[in-house]
């Protein structure tokens, strides 16, 4: 469990990384890795909460 909560913070760490390193370039790599990084991370996120959900119902 903690080690998925770390997991899901350094994601949104590296998304945040990757947008700055957009601003401070302007290279558009850099946003679409922030993006595929950030979708990725807020499905993970989903599915955690999904799986505390379902342990609280059982």
């Amino acid at each position: 469990m903690l080690l998925f909560r770390w997991l899901i913070l350094l994601l949104l760490l590296g998304a945040v990384v990757s947008f700055m390193f957009y601003a401070a370039t302007g290279q558009a790599r850099f946003k679409r890795y922030g993006l595929l990084t950030l979708k990725w991370t807020l499905i993970a996120a989903f599915g955690f909460f999904a799986v505390l959900i379902l342990e609280r119902i059982a």
